[in-house]
């Protein structure tokens, strides 16, 4: 049994970066830049005006303004200004050579239908000056990024249409049990619903990961090793759920093992989750968490979302949040590491859920965060500073 940050160091030195893959841009948002972007023009690309109003000289403000011609968005300027001129332009609008402000349609008054005055004693200048955000050549994203729409909006400014991503891992998820029916079946007097192989289906589409489902797996070693080595051949990672323990039945870490799938770890010292496997195959790497969904849960929070998040190219992988805690919380043992499902109170502390364990499906609905508590604390009092993820 190992303790969680050398098993978390040891998944994530593993995991390797994907190939990449040019996409559409309708689809880049939440995946992952392979390749620095570069402008391919200055932003903005001429200098812009801010406002509507009239692009003028300010040696001349105090003057009357002959106006030469009115200027759209996207239209170029057909004059330049000159002494005792200006040119009526609209918001976006190229300026015209010659003026160095733009004054506000608001501030002037027309002296007849192609003379105005400007009405107050200053101006700002109320234009943008080419080049002044992007020059042409510039990085404007860089590799690693992960793409929101605000990137998007950049990606499309410079021509971007097809940007160069991570591809994304394909997931093989596999529920052992033969107690398990799936969700649309009525459970007998001996069984239960697999809640864990649509739970990590949830995670693993939220993580932007692909999953592929498998199903329930029986407690049989042939059933089980047949799927095994399907799973590994035809994905990047492989989760199972259950099988793991120390049951008549966990014999995945053995089967994995006849698969040529060497396991760097099968405990980790953590609560909930004791019971985790890694293993790395030439084609793929497996990771088998515990049956409680609890477990298998903050597992894949904790462990899995970060692995796959590095296998996409990112570099961010963890998000801590350092929060108050809200009341005194105590617990009995202090022999693992400790993730306790909370959530935020108004005041923006954390309170822990109520948590009958691993089991206790329902404690992790009303969560969202899990904080963490160091072997060999049985304590932490209110208003002390916790480690928090986001769940």
């Amino acid at each position: 049994m190992i303790q969680f940050e050398e098993a978390y160091n040891i998944a994530i030195n593993k995991a390797k970066k994907l190939k990449s893959e040019k996409i559409k841009l309708v689809d880049a948002t939440n995946r992952v830049l392979a390749e620095d972007v570069f402008s391919d023009m200055d932003m903005p690309p001429f200098n812009k005006s801010a406002v509507d109003g009239f692009a003028c000289k300010k040696s001349d403000l105090t003057k009357n303004l002959e106006v030469l011609e009115i200027i759209a968005a996207g239209q170029l300027p057909t004059l330049s200004v000159g002494n005792n001129q200006c040119s009526k332009i609209m918001t976006g609008a190229k300026v015209p050579d010659g003026a160095d402000c733009v004054i506000m349609v608001e501030d002037t008054e027309y002296l007849s239908e192609n003379t105005i005055r400007f009405k107050k004693e200053f101006t700002a200048p109320n234009f943008s000056i080419q080049a002044e955000d992007i020059r042409k050549g510039d990085v404007v994203l860089k590799k690693g990024t992960l793409i929101k729409p605000q990137h998007i909006a950049i990606l499309a400014s410079i021509g971007c249409s097809e940007p160069e991503v991570y591809c994304r891992p394909k997931i093989a998820i596999l529920a052992t049990g033969s107690e398990l029916v799936e969700p649309n079946q009525k459970a007998g007097l001996a069984q239960i619903r697999n809640s864990n192989g649509w739970q990590l289906i949830s995670q693993t589409l939220e993580a932007e990961a692909l999953p592929v489902y498998f199903g329930i797996i029986g407690d049989s070693e042939e059933e089980t090793d047949v799927a095994i080595k399907k799973a590994i051949a035809e994905n990047d990672v492989v989760i199972l759920t259950g099988g793991v323990s120390m049951g008549d039945y966990d014999f995945v870490p053995k089967i994995l093992q006849e698969n040529n799938v060497e396991l760097l770890f099968e405990k980790i010292q953590i609560k909930p989750g004791m019971p985790t496997v890694f293993g790395v195959h030439e084609n793929s790497f497996v990771f088998g968490l515990p049956g409680n969904p609890v477990s298998s849960f903050i597992l894949f929070e904790v462990l899995v979302k970060p692995f796959l998040k590095k296998m996409m190219g990112l570099e961010n992988l963890v998000q801590i949040f350092k929060l108050p805690l809200g009341i005194d919380y105590s617990r009995k043992k202090s022999d693992r590491l400790g993730w306790i499902p909370s959530k935020m109170n108004e005041n923006g502390e954390l309170i822990p859920t109520e948590y009958h364990g691993s089991a206790h499906l329902f404690s992790i609905c009303d969560s969202d965060f899990v904080f963490s508590v160091d072997l060999g604390v049985n304590e932490i009092n209110k208003g002390a500073i916790v480690h928090a993820r986001q769940i």
